[in-house]
């Protein structure tokens, strides 16, 4: 009766597929992707926020992302705190602005209700395609290369410098030799197609460390830490104050593109396209995104957001939404895992940082280097976010730039009402709020 169902509700026989393929689907899936319960607490707690109780948010807006994404929406796509988001959070929006932690969840569940909205009423389609693909593509790499930099930054590899702002560290210390380590080792599991690579890669960092004396061990397992002292603590008051427009746009704006090009490209990848290319019960894997979101920031976590890692189940064989329900039973188990979480140190998630910033950065591949029109907005949206130390201003200085390159070139057919009134609201901002 129940395997009945299961067949029955997630159509594992019309995906021609079945129970055993998309279990073994969703454990693929889950190993690529749960450093997240390791990264994500290391980089919020920096915010203040106990790190704790963000392990077992972390756990469960992952969960329930992957729930809501199974069930309603029946894809195999697996949802969790969003790499990029958390240190934009933490580096730009607390440590940079001088938000409190309260007032930036605050922003996440703002951008995740805009995002809500924008599914309802199908205006999702219109912004994505308004937007040029030269600022996505800059601004997915910026991501990647902020990414770096805190990670070069947290293992003491690049230092501050007052002569160059920036400068080469200790290479002979610990953190620094272990977070480079981490990443050699995860680099060369990657490319060996080693199943769980970035997760192997910080755990062994880890109990390394722990072997050579230079890193506690904190236990296995235990019952899950409190969430009281996230939960439902978003100050939304303090979240609408008007600098905070830029902030919630940020969240708003790379939520958005970072899902839809994960759904397209996993669907892709599994042919669940339909035969006009278009995917199927887009509305709903939207709105299962951004109630993930809404529900992350009660929960006390960074923007939830569809992972790429999705692929690697797709690749083992899963349709269904059934794989993403699977990989939401794992987060649930992982709650009783806290120890482990708490004995990770920032510089063994410093190689993963790392390695995460180099399959970002890989979008600059794809731009049009041939046309400096459009090559030079890819650039400075890029090299802005890690060099401002955010995400927010990245965004604004590339829609800028394009817009001012595209008009002082006479190519206003690359223009379109929304990339303009995006780069001038920027400008305003830039000359009133800052």
């Amino acid at each position: 009766m129940l395997k009945r169902l299961i067949d029955d509700h997630f159509k594992l026989a019309e995906h021609n597929t079945n129970v055993k393929t998309e279990v073994i689907a969703g454990i693929t899936t889950f190993l690529t992707m749960a450093y997240i319960i390791f990264v994500n607490p290391s980089i919020l707690s920096e915010a203040g926020m106990d790190s704790g109780a963000v392990f077992v948010a972390t756990c469960l807006a992952a969960a329930f992302g992957c729930l809501i994404m199974g069930i309603w929406a029946n894809y195999p796509i697996a949802q969790a705190p969003g790499m990029g988001l958390n240190a934009f959070f933490t580096y730009g929006v607390v440590l940079g602005m001088g938000y409190t932690w309260e007032a930036a969840l605050g922003a996440v569940f703002l951008s995740g209700f805009c995002f809500f909205l924008l599914s309802i009423f199908k205006i999702r389609e219109w912004i994505i395609h308004s937007i040029p693909l030269s600022l996505r593509l800059g601004i997915a790499a910026g991501i990647g290369l902020f990414l770096a930099m805190i990670a070069l930054k947290n293992a003491g590899i690049v230092v501050a410098n007052p002569a160059t702002y920036v400068a080469l560290g200790d290479l002979s210390q610990p953190a620094a030799i272990y977070a480079l380590l981490g990443f050699f080792a995860i680099t060369a599991m990657a490319y060996l197609k080693i199943t769980g690579a970035v997760m192997i890669g910080i755990l062994g960092v880890t109990v390394l460390a722990i072997a050579l004396g230079h890193n506690e061990y904190g236990g296995l397992m235990s019952m899950p830490p409190s969430i009281a002292p996230t939960f439902m603590a978003l100050d939304l008051m303090g979240a609408l104050d008007i600098a905070m427009l830029s902030v919630i746009f940020a969240f708003l704006f790379v939520d958005l593109f970072d899902t839809s090009g994960t759904l397209v490209g996993v669907a892709h990848r599994g042919k669940l396209l339909d035969k006009d290319g278009k995917l199927p019960r887009l509305g709903r894997a939207m709105l299962s995104d951004s109630s993930a979101s809404m529900a992350g920031a009660v929960l006390g976590t960074s923007t939830t957001t569809s992972y790429i890692e999705s692929t690697a189940g797709i690749a083992a064989g899963g349709r269904t939404g059934l794989t993403a329900v699977v990989v939401a039973g794992l987060f649930l188990i992982s709650l009783f895992f806290a120890p482990l979480a708490g004995s990770i140190p920032a510089y063994a998630t410093a190689g993963a940082l790392l390695y995460v910033a180099v399959l970002m950065a890989g979008s600059l591949a794809h731009a049009n280097w041939e046309d400096p029109t459009e090559a030079a907005p890819v650039l400075i949206a890029a090299l802005a976010m890690p060099l401002t130390f955010s995400i927010a201003e990245g965004i604004a200085l590339g829609f800028i730039s394009y817009v001012a390159i595209k008009a002082l070139s006479g190519r206003f057919r690359d223009l379109n009402p929304a990339v303009v009134i995006l780069a001038i609201l920027f400008v305003l901002k830039f000359l009133f709020l800052d």
